[in-house]
């Protein structure tokens, strides 16, 4: 009686027991530990592909102009301001040339003081010469006397002399002549001076461009050389771009690029490569090149604003290639999970080159035709067990 009634209490506990361990079984081996990893499978392909070297760059303008004055001075006005497009000749400035004016004003009178003093030199020489004609004429006259004995021989001495006496007056005349035009030669070139003096004082635009910069205020005192204002132009805009050495095997000039804009919504710009710097940069290890754009944005990005940039190699050889999503790192080391039959396993490999479409090359450690995991929900380990979702939502367990 005794028996029967431990039966019944082994029988209802063994009833509640079994379902709970049951339970458990199954969500352990649904959603626990023991679960199975939904993953998504690809089969390593043997093919070309073409790879793109991405970096960061700069916008920056290829030419830029720096105004300012070749002489100390106050500056006495400003034109122009940040973000003005200005004309080359427009005076965009001035400094105050405090009494230059006055000099100018002085050389001129300098100048007339010069020439009038030319044309008084002259009107002596033309009196000289005309001297000169007349003595010499005497002078031939008594001499012809003097053969016929109609004058004296100290008559004719005399009048040699008053000749000698108008010609040295006559060179005398000439060389007052000179003097005088070099006087005024000199006194135009010291105005002329001035003149480009006073010039230097105006700020003018060497070209067409953009204000970046105002680095002076009027009633300020700047130096000689010292930037009041900056611009670029803005037709010149490229982007010099960084690229890691290892990756930059086959980046040359011409190649094909492509900017994406951060102030532009990460827009893309057709550009291409201009040229790659001779020098690299030993501390970054990086490659530096110029990339030009094809057609200049609109609007124009400020200069300075960092891009992501995007160049297209050459096409490589065929080789084993999985999307890049496939490689992991796993204590160290670089792999990719294999699906060998109804096992797991990870495969170390060398990996090359990747294209714009997130393929990359394997270089070493895998085998055209092999299945790969691409993706999975959670992070994979050796002996995990993984369910491989199919397109139509089904899956297979291993």
């Amino acid at each position: 009686m005794k028996f029967k009634a431990i039966n019944k209490k082994t029988v209802r506990l063994l009833a509640v027991l079994v379902p709970l361990l049951l339970l458990f079984f199954y969500v352990a081996l649904r959603s626990g530990p023991l679960a199975s990893v939904p993953v998504t499978v690809v089969a390593v392909e043997k093919r070309a592909i073409t790879p793109v070297l991405s970096g960061i760059g700069t916008i920056e303008a290829r030419y830029t102009f720096r105004i300012g004055s070749v002489a100390a001075g106050r500056l006495k006005r400003l034109s122009v301001d940040v973000g003005d497009m200005v004309k080359a000749g427009q005076v965009v400035g001035e400094i105050d040339p405090v009494d230059l004016e006055e000099h100018l004003g002085a050389q001129r009178s300098a100048i007339k003081r010069a020439e009038a003093g030319v044309l008084s030199a002259e009107a002596q020489l033309r009196d000289a010469k005309a001297k000169q004609l007349f003595t010499a004429s005497q002078e031939k006259r008594y001499g012809l006397l003097l053969q016929a004995h109609a004058v004296s021989t100290e008559l004719v001495d005399a009048k040699h002399q008053e000749a000698e006496a108008a010609s040295a007056a006559a060179s005398g005349a000439q060389a007052g002549v000179n003097a005088a035009r070099q006087g005024l030669v000199s006194v135009k070139a010291e105005y002329q001076g001035m003149v480009k003096q006073r010039h230097n004082l105006l700020l003018v635009a060497p070209t067409d461009g953009l204000v970046t910069s105002r680095d002076a205020e009027p009633g300020n005192t700047v130096l000689a050389g010292q930037t009041v204002i900056e611009m670029i132009d803005p037709k010149t805009l490229w982007v010099a771009v960084r690229f890691d050495q290892l990756q930059s095997a086959g980046l040359k000039a011409a190649l094909p690029a492509e900017v994406r804009l951060r102030s532009q919504s990460g827009r893309s710009f057709a550009a291409s490569v201009l040229r790659v710097e001779p020098l690299a940069d030993r501390v970054t290890e990086e490659i530096l090149a110029k990339v030009v754009f094809t057609v200049q944005p609109v609007p124009l990005p400020p200069v300075g604003e960092l891009c992501e940039v995007s160049v297209q190699l050459s096409s490589l050889q065929a080789v084993p290639v999985v999307p890049n999503a496939c490689v992991h790192r796993v204590d160290g080391q670089l792999g990719i999970w294999v699906v060998d039959g109804s096992a797991l396993r990870f495969a170390p490999v060398r990996i090359g080159a990747t294209d714009q479409a997130g393929n990359i090359q394997v270089l070493a450690g895998l085998q055209p035709g092999e299945r790969v995991v691409a993706y999975s929900k959670s992070t994979l380990h050796a002996g995990s067990r993984i369910t491989i979702i199919r397109n139509n939502g089904k899956g297979s367990l291993l």
